[in-house]
């Protein structure tokens, strides 16, 4: 009797065995050192920028001035603030154009609403060219007061860098604008700037020789 139970059992047990085959090793290990692991997972599609800059104007009024960007694809969005004038700020929207692998160029048209102490409309540019380690870059707008045609004016940024380090930038700048006044109508200057990982500081000093200088520091975070 106990041995037909030993032989039934016998029998049983290698019956389940070949109706549930073995799991690979493999699987099983990799199944558990990757527990809620989703292969959906994609990438942000957007890139996002804050740029504050600190203006020290000789007699004053020393002043902030915080650039936000965010872009994805094609699409180009960007908030500024005491860009224009003081107390005014500006929405923006354009579309991103790229060329070439070793000589890339970058150029964004844009077009933007201006509102606060100076109110109108504004047709807008960036423009970037790089090659290894110089980059020639451009923004300008041309703002239409819509309240005082007296008040329509070309603002403009312009620099020229090359990166000796990685880490390091230096540089020819000029900018135009009537946010303060100086008594040069296009001012210039040099430019000295670090970036480690996402952060970048840039110094740039203005009209030394011609002028009083002034001074621009600017903090970046990408992300």
């Amino acid at each position: 009797m106990k041995c037909r139970l030993l032989i039934g059992a016998l029998m049983l047990a290698t019956l389940v065995n070949a109706q549930c085959p073995e799991v690979p090793a493999l699987a099983q290990e990799t199944a558990a050192s990757a527990p809620g692991v989703s292969s959906n997972t994609t990438p942000n599609p957007w890139a996002f920028s804050l740029t504050t800059s600190g203006y020290i104007v000789p007699g004053g009024p020393n002043y902030l001035s915080p650039d936000f960007t965010a872009d994805r694809g094609w699409l180009h969005l960007e908030a500024r603030y005491n860009n224009e004038a003081l107390e005014t700020g500006s929405l923006w929207a354009g579309y991103n154009f790229s060329a070439g692998k070793k000589l890339v160029l970058n150029v964004t048209p844009m077009f933007g609403g201006v509102f606060g102490s100076l109110n109108g409309v504004a047709p807008g540019y960036l423009f970037t060219l790089t090659y290894k380690r110089v980059q020639l870059s451009s923004s300008g707008e041309y703002v239409v007061d819509t309240q005082n045609r007296d008040g329509n004016f070309f603002y403009s940024w312009n620099q020229i860098t090359y990166s000796p380090l990685k880490w390091l930038q230096v540089g020819l700048v000029s900018q135009r604008t009537r946010v303060y006044h100086t008594s040069l109508d296009v001012q210039r200057g040099v430019l000295v700037g670090f970036t480690h990982k996402k952060v970048s500081l840039t110094t740039n000093v203005f009209n030394f020789g011609w002028t009083t200088p002034t001074e621009i520091l600017s903090l970046g975070l990408n992300f």
